[in-house]
């Protein structure tokens, strides 16, 4: 029996560490949290819309060879099986450098409004804390929402 009060005691002091130690996450924190995310998400929707058009508009290569020949770009004996032509493997290079080039831009973008408009500390404790806190989550998640509802008024 007294065993088993250690054991309690040392649950109860371990679980409010625990409490204790995890940050509260402001709404503030949270709001610029979710418009960073919400300003890459959009950058990243605008590039594959950007992509879809350079496809659609291309007239080397269909979209369905496209989605064909992207994936062997860099093996020159599956692209001879493939029967690629210059002109399409040409094209396909064009918009993957495209893509390449727009990604790095969005990337860091994301770094400088990471470290600057929210800060590292911040989006780190605001990541950790949606991974790990359903109420924090779930503000985040209406923060979103009522971001995106607004962009579609």
């Amino acid at each position: 029996m007294k065993m088993m009060k250690y054991y309690l005691a040392f649950l109860l002091a371990f679980t409010l560490q625990h409490v204790v130690a995890q940050e509260t996450v402001s709404d503030e924190e949270i709001k610029k949290y979710a418009v960073l995310m919400d300003s890459i998400n959009d950058m990243k929707s605008t590039l594959m819309e950007s992509i879809s058009e350079m496809v659609k508009n291309n007239e080397a290569v269909t979209a369905a060879r496209y989605n064909e020949l992207s994936k062997i770009i860099s093996d020159d004996a599956k692209l001879a099986e493939a029967k690629a032509t210059p002109e399409e493997i040409a094209a396909i290079k064009s918009i993957i450098q495209f893509k390449d080039e727009q990604t790095a831009k969005i990337q860091e973008t994301f770094k400088t409004m990471a470290t600057e408009y929210v800060g590292g500390t911040t989006y780190n404790k605001v990541k950790k804390a949606i991974s790990e806190d359903p109420s924090v989550k779930e503000r985040y998640e209406q923060m979103m929402a009522e971001m995106n509802k607004e962009q579609d008024s």
